[in-house]
């Protein structure tokens, strides 16, 4: 995958199969490595109108999923620096022995994320703990994204694990089932 920083896009390259992704804000592009356009499917997003939870996915809902979710897990919490956003810090809340603060944000209206309005969670080192929210394409659905095993990465403090469950209430965990599970490798910062 490589995320852009400055803008919203994200490309997802399948190793062995000649294809790709590309998701960018009003379009979602799959295409040959060589740059043949497979498929392509223009407001991506509106395509998930209707659908409840037995709705099957095609390629290109799982591209635009995974491109808003991905993108937006990458830049934080650079990205909340970007024009349009508007954050503030909130109570904070106590997890396993540590202090966690708060920052609300609300998502500036040109980015494609889960929702508009999300919460991060830092530690007492000031790292991405947990990122809270839930899924609009998805019904409303709730995310509890926590981040660990950080690595230095051209002196950037990335984290390199994710795991996503779903939560009720006020934020409380609902540990089954374990809803995404991330791990990158090799990581590269240009």
């Amino acid at each position: 995958m490589t995320a852009d920083t400055r803008k919203e896009r994200l490309v997802t390259d399948f190793p062995g199969q000649n294809k790709r992704f590309i998701f960018e804000l009003q379009r979602i592009v799959m295409e040959m490595v060589d740059g043949t356009p497979i498929q392509v499917r223009e407001n991506p997003e509106k395509s998930f109108e209707g659908q409840v939870r037995e709705t099957p996915w095609d390629d290109i809902h799982v591209a635009y999923f995974q491109g808003e979710a991905l993108w937006t897990y990458l830049n934080t919490p650079f990205l909340y620096t970007q024009r349009g956003f508007a954050a503030e810090e909130i109570a904070s809340i106590q997890v396993e022995g540590e202090t966690w603060r708060r920052l609300k944000v609300t998502f500036a209206d040109h980015i494609k994320s889960h929702t508009r309005e999300q919460i991060s969670c830092f530690g007492p080192d000031g790292l991405l703990r947990r990122h809270d929210y839930t899924v609009d394409i998805l019904g409303g659905a709730t995310g509890l994204n926590y981040a660990s095993d950080y690595r230095d990465v051209g002196g950037i403090i990335v984290p390199t694990k994710r795991r996503i469950y779903a939560y009720e209430g006020d934020y409380q965990l609902i540990p089954e089932p374990l809803l995404v599970k991330i791990e990158m490798g090799e990581i590269n910062i240009k």
